[in-house]
């Protein structure tokens, strides 16, 4: 191995290690939820999100009211997003199939409000001051 090679390689590690710890700071003592995939099949559309509790407390239960504007900017529908339970600190995917619509009718997401929010010890104002949305997709996430 030549030897400049292994300082720039030790170089690339660091930043790279300093990268995923600056993400995982990012979200502490915040909810991220990142709209990572969509699917369509045939007239419907499954939404795949990340979403990761970077609070110290486990969430027993969320629920977020969600409304879906479709690509003209119209309300579509508002529905209830049931991600379930987030243990604090690691990453679950959870899927939703929307009925009667396409993907590429979809033109934006709305976290409304949390529904519910639920936890021992756990403060329900960081499902909403705290979330984090995001996204991967040509559809737009807001929250």
């Amino acid at each position: 191995m030549p030897r400049h090679t292994f300082p720039i390689w030790a170089a690339a590690l660091i930043l790279a290690t300093q990268s995923v710890v600056a993400q995982e700071s990012d979200i502490s003592g915040r909810l991220s939820i990142e709209l990572n995939a969509t699917e369509t099949m045939g007239d419907t559309c499954k939404l795949t999100f990340l979403i990761t509790n970077g609070t110290e407390i486990a969430i027993d239960k969320i629920v977020y009211e969600t409304v879906l504007f479709d690509s003209d900017g119209q309300v579509d529908r508002l529905t209830l997003f049931d991600f379930g339970t987030l243990p604090p600190a690691r990453p679950r995917v959870r899927q939703f199939v929307i009925p009667q619509t396409t993907c590429e009718q979809l033109g934006r997401v709305l976290f409304n409000s949390a529904n519910t929010c639920e936890g021992a010890g756990l403060d329900p104002r960081v499902c909403e001051s705290g979330l984090m949305p995001s996204s991967r997709t040509e559809i737009e996430v807001l929250g």
